[in-house]
């Protein structure tokens, strides 16, 4: 059985010699696997993540493959430090191919942000947000977005009230809550896309529960060593499978014109009914900006 993701997703033959990426996320887990495969195939890498010496690590790899890799380091709590990796996306490339918002995490105990966002909502939704908005005038014809969410967003609701306050936290409501975002962000992106006549696709995933990852580092307990103790078998995710779920909809020829979906097991799927609803992404995407500070991205003809 094959353990290289561009394998498992079906797109070892995809060239991606002319392919400029960024993979936020990408100096472990499920980001670095699909950063490498992509150098693999190809394409020039943009890596991102907090930890200098890690993120230099796949650099030196991507290089290895004949890459053209270069890590950025930026803190996903900080907002100006996600618009220096974007000015830094546009001084160093004439154009984006692909952007993977992959970057997040699970934070057991409660906290605001400097913008007095509570930290789960911010890092995992508002800064791919963020991110999006300040690169969709450097992103080319035919691009794509790929936002990594979870089947986690299921049991959840959008609730705008709890997301600049700490009462009744519960790390897992907030990990919910906020790929329940990620959903109704890419889709509603998608949308706002086709309403500007913009020649690019936005699509989320769902990766699979994966031991390998390093997300089970944030959960409680003995709830980690319990998922480390299962990697390799069948009821779970491997790392690679994981980076497969991000490159279907990112480098396949059958998704190319997908936009808009939520995919899981490499095949577009109906995500729970709060995350389907056009007025909770609308009001997402508004009540974004607003916390962000930032005029509203894509407003012309979207509403």
């Amino acid at each position: 059985m094959t353990t290289q993701p561009e394998a498992i997703a079906g797109v070892a033959d995809v060239d991606c010699s002319e392919t400029r990426a960024l993979v936020t996320g990408s100096t472990s887990g499920i980001g670095r696997a699909a950063a490498l495969a992509l150098g693999r195939l190809g394409a020039d890498v943009i890596v991102h993540g907090r930890d200098q010496e890690a993120g230099a690590a796949v650099v030196n790899e991507l290089d290895a493959l004949g890459s053209d890799g270069q890590f950025v380091r930026a803190d996903f709590a900080d907002p100006d430090a996600v618009r220096e990796l974007a000015a830094t996306v546009r001084r160093t490339t004439d154009g984006l191919d692909l952007l993977i918002n992959n970057a997040g995490g699970f934070f057991r105990s409660g906290r605001l942000t400097d913008l007095g966002v509570e930290y789960t909502f911010h890092v995992n939704h508002l800064s791919p947000y963020l991110l999006t908005a300040e690169l969709l005038d450097h992103l080319t014809a035919g691009s794509r977005i790929v936002t990594t969410a979870s089947a986690a967003h299921q049991g959840t609701s959008l609730d705008l009230s709890r997301v600049q306050t700490l009462d009744e936290y519960s790390g897992m409501w907030a990990y919910s809550h906020s790929k329940l975002a990620n959903i109704l962000f890419s889709s509603e992106l998608a949308r706002r896309l086709d309403a500007a006549d913009r020649d690019v696709v936005s699509n989320s995933i769902h990766p699979g529960a994966i031991p390998g990852s390093g997300f089970s580092r944030f959960l409680p307990g003995p709830i980690p060593r319990v998922l480390e103790a299962l990697d390799g078998l069948p009821i779970v995710t491997s790392v690679a499978e994981g980076a497969a779920e991000i490159l279907v909809p990112a480098l396949s020829p059958r998704t190319a014109t997908i936009s808009g979906r939520y995919f899981s097991d490499q095949r577009p799927t109906q995500p729970s009914a709060p995350a389907q609803g056009t007025y909770a992404a609308q009001r997402l995407w508004n009540a974004s900006a607003d916390l962000l500070g930032i005029a509203t991205p894509l407003a012309e003809g979207a509403e």
